[in-house]
């Protein structure tokens, strides 16, 4: 068991306001451990700060309770609020949420505060949608549709360095120079648990849980504060496709909560309700719910842009791994993301293997190798029919829903064999993994 408390104070002499100190405190401990701001000119109603300050708690907590061997953790968490009858309302359903995103059993005790309310102060500017934005194909896409359908737009992105930091800087200046300055802004949230540093009253751990599989409840809090701040009703777009939405599982050992749920139906469902109670009545919208990778960029009402910059998004699961192997970092080409991508790029005509640090599909150490692990779990589940009920295997889903989801289950999959069979039918590795 696991426990944490999460206090806050104002530091207006180290930082200006609005600014947000988090003071992370171990039970039993003193330990200032992050600190991260929010946008100086927006400021969102008390409801959403709240909630994304929560949610930052959530991923630090996550980030430092590494799992034991059995993987599902016990983590308690107290943490201020302020109106406390509205966060009782949805504090057991929000752990519901949680304890199906990540795996764990989660005990959230919201504390009251004395901490005053956020004065309701007008933005500086408005947009007309807010957009999560990660760098990657799928967010790059669904931000390049918004701005094509004349939208102002705000970017919103998480990063704690990388690569993924320069993917975000480098995709959103391309955007400004296609689109114009005017009508792209973008928010960026720096955020990690700190390292271990002499003064702490309790000395922090030194390991890090690695999965992260809590992000998606930070980075979606981050888009309902930024969407709140301009206004109740600013929608916040979240840019998924629905194969990877519905992630069912390549294999029984990659059941459950072993593999991702970030966007996957039942969690946006609970979140989506979970905020509404807590007061946050911005709309989430995901336009590619029902869309593989590939359907994703055979509509994209810009195809000379995608033409031209999709591949400097970012789509890797480990994109800094490859300089072990001394490689350039970036996507790496073996992990099941990048596989995904090039299956859907293979759709348009853009895929290209010279983009990736390791060509999965000429590389005779993916019949074998740790890092084949992931293209032979993809195949063998290709290998198998695909049932309707599949999409059941990583949770539950709306019943009105299973169908629909199923038709993009089997349509990724497609995708996904076509790019096998095309790309490079003649290498010795696309025969085997094709074999009967």
């Amino acid at each position: 068991m696991t426990d944490f408390l999460l206090r806050t104070r104002r530091d207006q002499a180290a930082r200006p306001e609005p600014t947000v100190l988090l003071d992370w405190f171990e039970r039993g401990g003193g330990s200032t451990i992050q600190v991260h701001a929010l946008a100086s000119d927006l400021t969102p109603p008390s409801a959403a700060s709240d909630f994304l300050r929560f949610a930052a708690a959530v991923y630090c907590a996550d980030r430092l309770s590494p799992r034991p061997g059995t993987w599902t953790r016990s983590i308690g968490l107290e943490f201020p609020v302020r109106g406390m009858d509205s966060w009782h309302s949805a504090v057991d359903d929000l752990a519901d949420a949680l304890g199906f995103l990540s795996g764990d059993e989660w005990r959230l005790t919201p504390i009251p505060t004395s901490e005053p309310m956020n004065p309701l102060v007008a933005p500086a500017r408005t947009v007309d949608a807010v957009c999560l934005f990660s760098g990657g194909l799928d967010s790059f896409t669904g931000a390049v549709d918004l701005l094509s359908s004349g939208k102002t737009v705000c970017l919103v992105a998480h990063y704690e360095g990388g690569q993924a930091s320069k993917a975000q800087d480098e995709m959103a200046d391309r955007l400004r120079q296609r689109f114009g300055a005017d009508r792209i802004f973008l928010w960026r949230l720096f955020l990690r648990p700190a390292a271990p540093a002499a003064g702490q009253t309790r000395t922090l751990p030194q390991a890090r849980e690695s999965s992260t599989r809590s992000r998606s409840v930070l980075f979606l809090a981050a888009g309902l504060a930024v969407a709140a701040g301009y206004g109740p009703h600013v929608p916040l777009f979240i840019p998924e496709n629905g194969f990877i939405g519905i992630n069912v599982p390549l294999t029984e050992a990659r059941s459950g909560s072993l593999s991702t749920r970030t966007t996957h139906p039942h969690f946006m469902q609970a979140l989506a309700e979970c905020t509404a109670r807590l007061g946050i009545t911005n709309p989430i919208v995901n336009p590619f719910r029902l869309m593989t990778k590939g359907e994703i960029l055979v509509s994209c009402q810009d195809q000379e842009t995608l033409n031209k910059l999709a591949h400097r998004t970012l789509s890797c699961a480990h994109p800094e791994a490859p300089r072990y192997a001394k490689l350039p970092q970036g996507n790496c080409g073996y992990c099941f993301p990048c596989l995904i991508r090039r299956a859907a790029m293979h759709q348009v005509g853009l895929d290209n293997p010279a983009h990736y640090a390791i060509d999965a599909l000429r590389d005779d150490a993916m019949l074998t190798g740790a890092r084949g692990n992931d293209l032979r779990a993809l195949v063998r589940s290709l290998a198998t029919k695909s049932r309707p009920v599949d999409v059941l295997r990583n949770g539950p889903v709306p019943a009105a829903d299973v169908e629909a989801f199923a038709g993009v289950y089997q349509r990724g999959r497609d995708e996904i064999l076509t790019w096998i069979r095309e790309a490079n039918p003649s290498a010795s590795i696309s025969r085997q993994l094709l074999a009967p």
